[in-house]
């Protein structure tokens, strides 16, 4: 444990707080911010390749607060999943995504919306990076007809353009990308498939068909292991005979990358585009990060890890406090102004958890709509075959 805590702050950068500076913009207007700064990012680790991402990222104000309010909008999501969880307003599976914010809007900043996305079972963050709102995600966790799956597909299946979930089989979404980079391919678009998966599911044998199907095809795929130190309550070493999953598809070029910063995820993922683009075949990416909840919502989290631990990660390398202070202290945005964002996160947080609980349940006939995608009003059977229900596309 001792090694991993070692591991996790030699990866993780700490971030400055700056009281001094903060005074003095607090103070200023509008209109006298820094529009465009400069920031460092720590040096990626790299597998079969001559060079990786710049170790600089130029960060626009427009841009800082916009990853600002997507991560603090998915924190407060999250946290809100939580409580109605709790009231037992949502049930069954629901694995939360508070603490690895960086590398979704990391992953969204570096490619475009015409690029291609799976996930595993813990998607609520990229549900939202894709373009669902926080109503139709909250609405699809208590199962209402309002959910971005009509309240059918639940914590697990949430879907969109070029979004492909969502998918509870661990490792089993990783041939999908693969699948998904070979029809970028063979239509020749020049579009990515961003591929994800953790470190429980990188010693799934499927995964490794898939890196030797992709290398022998050079498909434009951009695999990507979400490495938050724990498969369930295993940790990465207890799991693992080699923990340095960037380097896991062996004859794949790999980079490792700090997952707590959204800068350095966004400038990984941007130099693995490029990559694929160009030609060259698929590349790995681990991204080390961590996530603050337990592995589900039946799972504490403080079994096999201890309090101090999460608060040690929450106090030097939290992904959000990591930008507000580089914003506040190179003077690209006030105190103030975050506070003020803060409070419109709340209240949408809030309207929309109100929408997640009052709107109607899906009726029993709506049961096996959108089974397929262009067909006519089809009957199925039900649970019996003196059940008969109606398919409409």
């Amino acid at each position: 444990m001792q090694n991993m805590l070692t591991l996790i702050s030699n990866v993780f950068r700490g971030t400055a707080s700056k009281n001094g500076a903060r005074a003095v913009v607090s103070t200023r207007s509008y209109a006298d911010f820094t529009p465009q700064a400069t920031f460092d990012t720590k040096k990626c680790e790299l597998h079969r390749l001559d060079h990786g991402p710049p170790q600089q990222a130029v960060l626009t104000r427009e841009q800082g607060l916009q990853y600002y309010r997507t991560m603090q909008t998915m924190r407060r999501m999250e946290l809100k999943a939580d409580q109605l969880y709790k009231q037992r307003i949502i049930r069954g599976f629901c694995h939360l995504y508070d603490g690895q914010e960086a590398c979704a809007v990391g992953i969204e900043a570096g490619i475009t919306r015409e690029d291609h996305l799976i996930t595993a079972y813990r998607t609520h963050g990229y549900t939202l990076t894709r373009g669902v709102s926080v109503k139709e995600i909250l609405a699809e966790l208590t199962g209402r007809r309002g959910g971005v799956t009509k309240g059918k597909g639940g914590s697990m299946h949430m879907y969109a353009k070029n979004f492909y979930g969502g998918n509870g089989i661990v490792g089993a979404q990783v041939p999908l990308g693969a699948g998904v980079a070979l029809a970028c391919q063979y239509q020749g678009n020049n579009k990515v498939c961003v591929t994800l998966y953790g470190d429980g599911a990188a010693n799934q044998g499927q995964v490794f068909e898939s890196f030797n199907m992709a290398a022998l095809w050079k498909l434009p795929c951009i695999f990507i292991c979400e490495n938050n130190q724990y498969g369930m309550g295993t940790s990465a070493e207890r799991a693992s005979a080699s923990t340095e999953y960037y380097k896991r598809g062996d004859y794949i070029p790999g980079i490792r990358v700090d997952g707590m910063d959204v800068l350095c995820v966004r400038e990984a993922t941007k130099f693995a585009a490029d990559h694929c683009r160009s030609g060259k075949g698929p590349i790995l990416m681990e991204l080390q990060t961590y996530r603050y909840h337990g592995h589900s919502m039946s799972d504490p989290g403080v079994s096999y890890r201890t309090r101090e631990e999460i608060q040690e990660v929450r106090s030097k390398s939290d992904p959000i406090s990591m930008l507000k202070d580089r914003l506040v202290s190179h003077n690209m945005a006030s105190v103030e102004e975050i506070k003020e964002m803060d409070i419109e996160i709340r209240k949408e947080i809030e309207d929309a958890a109100q929408f997640a609980i009052s709107d109607p349940e899906p009726p029993l006939e709506d049961l096996c709509d959108h089974i397929f995608s262009n067909e006519g009003p089809i009957e199925v059977r039900g649970t019996n075959p003196w059940m008969k229900l109606k398919s409409r596309s």
